[in-house]
This record gives structure tokens, sequence and C-alpha cells, in this order.
């Protein structure tokens, strides 16, 4: 009886033991998940290695990922450069793939560089990256001041740019020039945890449900100084801030449409796709999951963007496809069907997370303006 009852506790604490290790990885897994890298890829984008790189093509690794249509990053440490479409007519081995390299905006892509397929196609700030005048603005936000970059032009109505997981004020940059040719003044806002913006009071971010406040403070600072109505496009995470505002703000009567691009609606299948990404062994991503939703207050009973169509009240423009294996889109879908009347659910194939822009520029562009016409 002493054996079996030895055994019995031996057991017991071991699975104890195993228990507390199981939740101990899976809290790990949920910080990594949530913990904001401003400016760093995401996790599971396309790894590629540079074959060569001269007279404006590039050489790559073929792939999926370096066989995708449009404009792309290339990003690696101490380097980025900027590809274009792929070059089918160029001589090549079958491993590899040519495209057309468009600039080389820092280092060099010497043979053996390994880089990430980004949708960041820009650095540096709107004067140096694409001649655009603009000023250095400070939002003031509930945790302190929101460094913004404003770039002036003729009309009323404003846009505000903000950006999404794994992506800086840097990513918004893409639309900027079109934006400008349509004398839009822009907003580009950056958010609790962000470079140069205050850190989230514990250190992690929380998929929009509490960053959405500061793109209301920025809506307030953007009708201080002279917008009467304003546009918010948000890409990812920052899609979703947008949601919250239209919902939320004491002054979404302001706000007069919404683009969203990759909107996260679905946060348990992102938040597990970005812990699985960050190589959380597959016995734990279930704990990882509950734990990232607890710690970010996403429960089982928090009401998730979107899930009310009803709640909308402006005309939303949505760009989402198939292929975002980060932000399902199947929540977009169902928004655009529930309120034909108010949502335009733009559909682009071939495209990662975040990356609608860069997969078909001048169709994404003729979308937005067909979108943004009405509203300026």
């Amino acid at each position: 009886m002493r054996t079996a009852t030895a055994t019995a506790a031996a057991v017991t604490t071991t699975l104890l033991g195993v228990g507390a290790a199981a939740v101990a990885a899976g809290r790990y897994a949920a910080d990594a998940a949530l913990r904001p890298r401003p400016g760093r890829p995401l996790p599971g984008g396309p790894r590629l290695s540079v074959h060569s790189a001269a007279d404006g093509r590039v050489t790559l690794t073929r792939s999926l990922g370096s066989l995708r249509p449009g404009t792309y990053g290339l990003d690696a440490p101490g380097v980025h450069a900027v590809v274009g479409p792929v070059l089918p007519d160029v001589a090549h081995d079958p491993d590899t793939v040519v495209r057309r390299l468009l600039a080389v905006t820092h280092g060099s892509l010497d043979p053996g560089t390994r880089v990430t397929l980004t949708p960041q196609v820009h650095l540096g700030n709107p004067r140096t990256a694409l001649g655009l005048d603009h000023a250095d603005v400070d939002v003031p936000g509930e945790l302190g001041p929101l460094p913004a970059w404003f770039v002036p032009a003729a009309r009323d109505t404003w846009v505000i740019t903000v950006h999404g997981l794994g992506g800086s004020r840097e990513h918004p940059m893409a639309v900027m020039p079109f934006l400008h040719r349509h004398r839009l003044p822009v907003l580009d806002l950056a958010y609790r945890g962000d470079l140069g913006a205050p850190a989230s009071p514990d250190g992690l971010g929380h998929l929009g449900e509490s960053e959405w406040r500061d793109l209301d403070a920025a809506i307030r600072y953007a009708l201080r100084y002279g917008a009467r109505r304003v546009v918010l496009h948000g890409w990812s995470t920052g899609a979703t801030m947008a949601l919250r505002a239209a919902e939320r703000s004491a002054l979404a009567d302001r706000i007069s449409g919404l683009v969203l691009d990759s909107p996260v609606l679905d946060w348990h299948t992102t938040l597990r796709a970005l812990a699985a990404a960050r190589r959380t062994p597959a016995v734990v991503l279930p704990l990882a999951v509950r734990a990232a939703e607890g710690r970010a207050g996403l429960r089982a009973d928090h009401r998730a963007p979107g899930s009310d169509p009803g709640a909308l009240r402006v005309p939303v423009l949505i760009f989402h496809g198939p292929d975002d294996t980060l932000a399902p889109w199947a929540p977009s879908r169902r928004l655009a069907a529930a309120r034909p009347d108010l949502v335009t659910l733009h559909t682009v194939r071939e495209a990662g997370h975040g990356a609608m822009w860069n997969a078909d520029p001048a169709g994404y562009e003729e979308t937005l303006r067909r979108f943004l016409t009405p509203l300026m």
C-alpha cells in the first residue's frame, strides 16, 4: 500500500510539474506572439537567398514567395531593396527566379545574403523616401506624445494612416504619393509600442483593443488642426483599430469612411499563427493562444471587431484575399455580405498579409480612387 501511495504521489508530482511547465511555456509563447517588434518583418515571411544582383535585376531562390506578383521590399540586417515584377523571359536556373531590381536603398545585395520579402517598400520619411514635404508632429495620446508625419494638401478631408503587425509608419508611405496626387492631407501615426512612442503599460500588443485609443487621439488632433472629416486607412491590426474607433469614438460622426487592408477580425487564428511562426511547440499552442487571449483581454465573451455588421455607419472598403495566412479573409467576406449597402470587398489574390497594395499597385489605387472620390 505504501509503495502504491508513493508511486501515485510521484506521478501526481510529475504531472503537476509537466502542467506547470506547459503553462509557463504557453505564457512565454503568448508573450512572443504579442510582443511588438516595430519595423521587423513578420515571422513566417518568405526567406530567400540572393544569387546575384546587377543591371536592374536580382536573382532569388525560387519559391511561392519569390514568385508573387507586384512590388516588394527585400529586408535583411543592414540591407533594404525594392523589387518589381518577375522577369519570365530572362534566362535562369530552374531553382531561381529573376525579378526587376528597382532600388537598393540600404546596404548591398551580395550573393548569399538571406533576405525576407516584405510589404514595406520605403525607408526613411516622406521627404527622404518620396520627396514629399512633411512636418514631424506629436499627437497627444493618453500614454504620452505619439510621433506622426503630416503631409499637407489642399482638401479638408484628412486620411489618417495606421500600420499593423510587423510594420511601422514607413509602411503606409506606399500609398502616400497616390493620396498626395489627389490633394488629400495625410497624418501617418505611430502608436503605443512603436519606436519613439510610449510603451503599453504591460509591454504587450493587444491587436487593436487598447491601441485604438491612440487612433482616437489622432482623430482629435486632425480635427483640431483643420480637418472637417477624416478617412481612416489601416493595415492589419491598424484596420482593427479603425473599426474600433468607428464603433467607440466620441468623434465617430466625423469619420467619413474606412479603408481596411488585411484586417484582423479573427484574433484566435491570428494569435495561433503568430505563436506557431515563432516556433512554439505544437503541444503548447492551445495554451499559448489561451494565454495570449487572456493577456490581451480577448476572452471568449469579448466581441470581435466587425462582428456586429449593423453597427457600421460609414462606407467601408476592404482589401483582402485568400492567401493571407495570418488574418483569414472569411470574416471580411462575411462582413461584406452582411452589409452590401456599405461594405465593398476588393479581392486580391497571391498576396500575403498586409501586402494587398504590393500585389497589384495599379488595381489597388484605382479601387481606392473610386472609393474616396465621393468622400473627398
